[in-house]
């Protein structure tokens, strides 16, 4: 299944890094690029252990009625530096136009250093679906009931 997602290059973007891309035929994730405007290329973002900071993609997006974009971290980046998303995953909602910004947390031991080009997630099509809410009397009885958390048992 697929659909179309249209996006648009910001005024002072990459365009040489191209756009998200499904690094392999079975990705369901495509990656997303760290594209700093021109003062900031040759530096890009230094996070010390705890930081974050909102890594720019140079883009802006429109996704259709009926979908959302999840945007989730890379596991590459997860189990060798750290590298998380705080808000994993992230939802851009298909109403939203403005610029598509990746929130970074640095949950390592050590710094991690963030440079232009770099793949730093992955944005996920998913479809939505929106439910109806009602207030009810009571609800309805189920094998479960109110055990929370951890109530099924550890095995």
């Amino acid at each position: 299944m697929t659909t179309l997602l249209r996006f648009q290059w910001l005024e002072d973007a990459d365009i040489r890094l191209g756009l998200p891309s499904y690094e392999t035929p079975g990705a369901a994730g495509a990656d997303l690029r760290a594209n700093f405007p021109p003062a900031e290329r040759e530096e890009g973002v230094h996070l010390e252990p705890q930081g974050r900071a909102l890594i720019p993609t140079g883009l802006s997006l429109e996704i259709p009625t009926g979908f959302e974009v999840q945007i989730r971290p890379r596991s590459g980046l997860a189990l060798k530096h750290g590298i998380t998303l705080p808000n994993s995953p992230g939802t851009i909602d298909s109403d939203y136009r403005g610029p598509l910004g990746v929130i970074v947390l640095n949950a390592g031991t050590g710094p991690f250093h963030i440079s232009h080009g770099m793949r730093i997630a992955q944005m996920v099509v998913a479809p939505v679906v929106q439910a109806r809410f009602e207030l009810a009397g009571g609800l309805a009885a189920s094998e479960r009931g109110q055990g929370g958390f951890g109530s099924t048992g550890t095995h």
